[in-house]
């Protein structure tokens, strides 16, 4: 008899096209199988079934009693494992999903902000928590399911992890509107260095950069009298004061009252990706929040 220890789907399958068929030869055909073989797995059925379960007739075979009570049976089997093995389906407009992002806040004005707003409008249900990013933590977090996405750079990416590039980004010097250095037009290196700025140390405390190591490679110098840890705290110092921060171009893209300048130096920008686990690599639901994420970059 067939059991769950020792069940071979295969010979469903064959008794599914037998029973469909009513010939060797066709179902041989559908399945891909040689004749000899076809009637090699109509034995086997017939051993573990304890029935003859088909009997010749003059056209193919027909068959027995218990063959045709099995039919109904099998076929839902079959169709309910096919239907297990086929990726779910997935409806963003009535997904209920929760999403956990670890991101900074530069991510937070430059990616999460439009991928909200996308996202509002498609899958109104889907819940998103925003969290920090937490340097080597990220990896663990990832791993036990803590954290869905994290917004970083390739630099930072966990081991192990799939990525996907966003976009590369590049660094402007911004200003308030009124300020004098934004009436000229063009930033000199002199003028630059003779400015005072802000800049964003994560850590805290720091008082220098990419910036101050980009000066430093031509011999030269700047005066970095305030250092916060926050750029999203920036826009409104400088709106407040003649202070001017080396900021990522689009963490002040389209902000009023800033003016926005390029630097008079090359500063090296920074790539951002977007990570995640294996486990939610084949999600449907993660495909396509991920397919979303990147269309808003």
């Amino acid at each position: 008899m067939i059991s769950l220890r020792n069940l071979d789907l295969n010979l469903l399958k064959a008794l599914d096209a037998l029973l469909d068929e009513r010939s060797v030869t066709r179902a041989a055909a559908r399945l891909n199988l040689t004749q000899s073989a076809m009637s090699g797995t109509l034995t086997r059925l017939r051993e573990s079934l304890d029935d003859p379960l088909f009997l010749r007739a003059q056209r193919g075979i027909v068959p027995t009693v218990r063959a045709l009570e099995l039919a109904a049976p099998v076929k839902r089997v079959l169709g309910n494992i096919e239907a297990l093995l086929q990726p779910p389906l997935f409806d963003p407009a009535s997904a209920t999903l929760t999403l956990t992002i670890a991101a900074t806040d530069y991510a937070l004005r430059a990616i999460a902000v439009p991928f909200l707003t996308a996202l509002k409008t498609q899958a109104p249900m889907m819940r998103v928590a925003l969290v920090p990013v937490q340097g080597e933590a990220v990896q663990e977090q990832l791993e036990r399911g803590a954290v869905d996405l994290a917004l970083v750079t390739p630099e930072t990416t966990p081991p192990d992890m799939h990525a996907q590039r966003l976009f590369d980004e590049h660094y402007v010097c911004a200003m308030r509107a009124g300020h004098p250095a934004a009436q000229e037009g063009v930033l000199t290196l002199d003028a630059f260095c003779a400015l005072d700025h802000a800049l964003v140390s994560y850590e805290g405390g720091e008082f220098g950069g990419v910036t101050d190591a980009a000066l430093a490679r031509l011999g030269r110098t700047r005066r970095v009298s305030l250092s916060v840890t926050s750029f999203l705290v920036l826009p409104e110092i400088l709106r407040g004061s003649d202070l001017v921060a080396v900021v990522p171009a689009r963490l002040v893209a389209g902000l009023e009252g800033l003016a926005v300048m390029a630097p008079p130096l090359e500063i090296p920008g920074f790539t951002k990706v977007v990570a995640w686990h294996a486990r939610t690599e084949r999600s449907p639901a993660h495909q396509w929040v991920r397919e979303v994420l990147v269309g808003c970059t």
